[in-house]
Formats: C-alpha cells, structure tokens, sequence
C-alpha cells in the first residue's frame, strides 16, 4: 500500500499533515540535501549542495514550532510505501505546469512530464531521471573525454609490462613467438565510459528515448567512438565496477555526477530503484537555480549573466595595494549597456519575502558598478504589482531623512498564470506573461527627456 501527500515550495505547513508518511518523514526532516543525496536522493543541479547563497534552503523540511516549512527545493522522495511529492507553489491540483515549464525552457525537456503522488510515482521520478541525463552529458564531456588508467590485455612479440602467466601458457605453448602479458596505460574505454554508453543504449530502447538523445547527439557519438568494448551483457558488472570506484577527482565532478545518474537510472530496471523499507530514494529540483536559470533565457540579449558555479563572468570588488584583484563576486545579472548601468537579481521567493540581506546585496553591486537602478526578478502569483524603492539619503539624527529620485530598486513580477485548462493553454498564458514582463525593463535613460526608456523599445527605434 502506498500513502502520498502533496505539498508546495516556501510554505509552511502543520505537522498533522505529515502523519500519514512518519518514516519518511524523520528521515528527510531538518535534513541537508547533502545529507539526502548520501542517502540516494539525486540532487539537480549537483553543485546546489555547495552554494554558499542558499544555505537556508538547503533542507526540503525545516521543523518551526508547530510545523514544518518547505524551502525552495521541489520534487519528489519516497522510501518504503511513502512518497511526497514537493511542488511549486504555483500548481494546482495534481498538475504542476510551472515546474514543467521551467524545465522545459531550462534544460529543453520533452513536454511529458505529469508530477503527482499517486502509485506511479517510481515512474514519474524515473522519467525524470531520464531526462536530466542529456544535461548531464553535455555539462560532463565539456571538460572532454574521460580517462583513467586501464589494464589491458595483449597476445604479441611487442611485450611491455607484466607476464599474464596463465594466458601465456594457454596461448603459446609450444612457444609462438608471441608473449600474454597485460599494461596499465591511460584509456578512453574505461568503466565510466562504459557506463555512460549502457546509459545510452538503455535510453534508446525507449519510446522517446531517440528524441531526447537527438539533442546531444555529437557528445553520445563521442562516447560510443571510444568505447569500442561495449557489450551489452556487461551491464551488471560494469555497473557493480562504478559502484564501487565512485569519480573523487575534484577536476571530474561532472563525470561524478553524471556517474551517479547512470547507476539510478540503469538500477531501476525490475523498480529496483529505491527498493526496501528502510532505503530512500528522489529526486529534487533547487527552484532558486531554475528560476535563475530560467531569467536567463528571457533576458539574456539585455544582461550579461555571471554564474558562480561555473566561474564563468567573475567580477571583483576591490583591487590592493599591489594591484591585485579581490572580492570575487558574481551578480545574477549585469545590463549589458554600461551608460546606464542596471543590475537585477532573480529571487525565487515572494515579494514579501524580498528583504534585508536581499537588499544589502544588490546595493552593494549597484555601488560597485555605479548603477542607479537595481532589480529584484521574482514570480508573481497575482497580478502585476510591481514595487519601486527609493534610495533614502539624510540621517534620523538630523532628522532629515528623505528619498532620493535618482537610484531606485524596483521588485519586478513575472505573472505565473492559473487555472489552465492544459498544459498547452498555460504555455501560451505564460508566454504572454513574459511579454509584459519584459517590457517592465527600465534599463536605458532617454538622452533627450531624461526619462527612464524601455531598452527594447529603444533599441528597435534605432533600428
């Protein structure tokens, strides 16, 4: 018998609802993710365990008093005949289209995916497994092939390295000319390999599975040129073989959790995936990085978009005596027009919840580039009511603590649609959204009027 219970991101809930999944719940409870991905949860993206901005979120339930509040974590986690599902705050009934449209425009997933809680769930967080792989492909061989030392084995006059004694007996005697023996030499057809390319083969038998492959088509034919040694009846051992060599190069981290999808998603035939009362199994989504994520790909022609993660666009803070940079910082995101410079930030939080440190943060950037407007980027869940802050200036000491015209902090929503009928229909909702919300975008002062100009639109009339 399977009990399930739904519930949504950042919110806080009684702990009477928990009642009807105990086990699961002590043991995801005040839990870090990292704790739960030792566990056998998988986490997406798996870098979110060590970023230092989102430490608060870093547990999925946080016991409060009375109840427990959820972070910005979604997915799902199940152990025995419990499942949970965490969903965005934003979905509606069993359906979270906003999640699913996320992943769509982030990570280019195919329009398949139904998250609920029913006795499906193993074939839903399966699915899902699936999909992610294609990221984690591409991230993985970016840092290209792997490579390790292997052991061949060798049947020729050309010896170097060790006698296989056994074999030579077996091969050369009456003695042949040739020597068996085995050499240790760096290879391309390794274990890890060999367990990426199962991985793909695995995923062609399945009925979308060529569709989702298609997208990362030269890296899957960079696996399957330099595993010449495949052999499909070598699953099981290949897999045993990475399980018991986990990826601890720091270098390689992709490939480690690559590596680590690859045993789910290959373990899960015959629903051997979290199998046993006592074992724990999921997957979970950090919302923060997706929506970030997400941001990006709508504003991505008006903001450079630094990303910590990947070192990629490291900005600096101060430069010492000596003339060295210090004080990496990474901006969500930078405008790229510098005569009126705007910096934005994406919180995956409501308005209200946009506060304190939030705001230490962004004016410490805006000072730094010299900006006079900042922007907080957040999904909104009504309508459109965008709040502008003001710059105070002056000093309740001297009482003349006033606000300043010129630099501004704006919390700007993007409308997350409801009560679709389909996910079609929210698709088409949301891209209307978006619309309007970039037109919101006040990053270009007209030379003329001295008013604030959308930069869309500016750039069109020059065009």
């Amino acid at each position: 018998m399977t009990t399930a219970i739904r519930v949504k991101d950042n919110t806080e809930i009684s702990r009477i609802e928990f009642d009807s999944i105990p086990n699961l719940t002590k043991r995801i409870v005040d839990k870090t993710i990292a704790q739960l991905e030792k566990d056998g949860v998988f986490v997406f993206p798996e870098h979110i365990r060590e970023s230092s901005d989102i430490a608060e979120e870093q547990m999925i339930l946080q016991s409060t008093n009375e109840s427990y509040r959820t972070g910005n974590i979604m997915g799902f986690v199940g152990m025995g005949g419990e499942r949970l599902a965490i969903q965005s705050r934003f979905s509606y009934g069993e359906q979270d289209y906003f999640l699913q449209y996320m992943l769509e425009r982030v990570l280019d997933f195919p329009n398949v995916l139904e998250l609920g809680t029913d006795v499906n769930h193993d074939n839903r967080l399966y699915s899902l497994l699936l999909f992610v792989f294609p990221y984690y492909l591409k991230t993985a061989l970016r840092k290209g092939t792997f490579k390790t030392y292997a052991r061949h084995n060798y049947n020729d006059s050309n010896f170097k390295g060790a006698v296989d004694i056994a074999a030579h007996i077996k091969r050369n005697v009456p003695f042949t000319g040739s020597i068996a023996y085995t050499q240790r030499e760096f290879s391309y057809d390794n274990s890890v390999m060999e367990l990426i390319r199962h991985s793909i083969e695995f995923i062609k038998t399945k009925p979308y599975g060529n569709q989702l492959l298609w997208k990362v088509r030269d890296e899957v034919a960079s696996v399957m040129k330099v595993t010449s040694e495949y052999d499909f009846h070598s699953r099981k051992k290949v897999v045993e073989a990475n399980k018991k060599n986990p990826i601890r190069h720091a270098y390689y981290h992709e490939y480690r959790a690559l590596q680590a999808l690859c045993i789910m998603i290959l373990q899960h035939e015959k629903h051997q995936i979290g199998s046993g009362i006592k074992l724990i199994h999921g997957i979970l989504f950090d919302g923060a990085w997706l929506w970030e994520q997400y941001i990006s790909t709508q504003i991505a022609d008006v903001f450079y978009h630094p990303m910590n993660k990947g070192g990629v666009g490291a900005q600096q803070l101060f430069t010492n005596a000596r003339g060295h940079k210090e004080g990496r910082i990474y901006p969500d995101f930078i405008s790229i027009h510098n005569d009126e410079r705007v910096i934005a930030d994406a919180k995956y939080k409501p308005i209200e919840n946009i506060r304190s440190k939030d705001y230490w943060q962004v004016l410490a950037y805006m000072f730094r580039f010299d900006a006079k407007q900042g922007y907080y980027l957040y999904p909104e869940s009504g309508v459109e009511s965008n709040q502008v802050l003001y710059l105070n200036q002056g000093s309740t000491y001297e009482d003349n603590v006033e606000k300043r015209n010129d630099i501004l902090i704006m919390k700007c929503g993007l409308v997350i649609p409801s009560g679709a009928e389909n996910y079609g229909a929210f698709s088409k909702a949301m891209m209307e959204s978006e619309t309007r919300f970039k037109s919101q975008f006040l990053v270009k002062k007209h030379s003329d009027s001295g008013e604030y100009k959308n930069h869309y639109e500016a750039d069109t009339q020059k065009s």
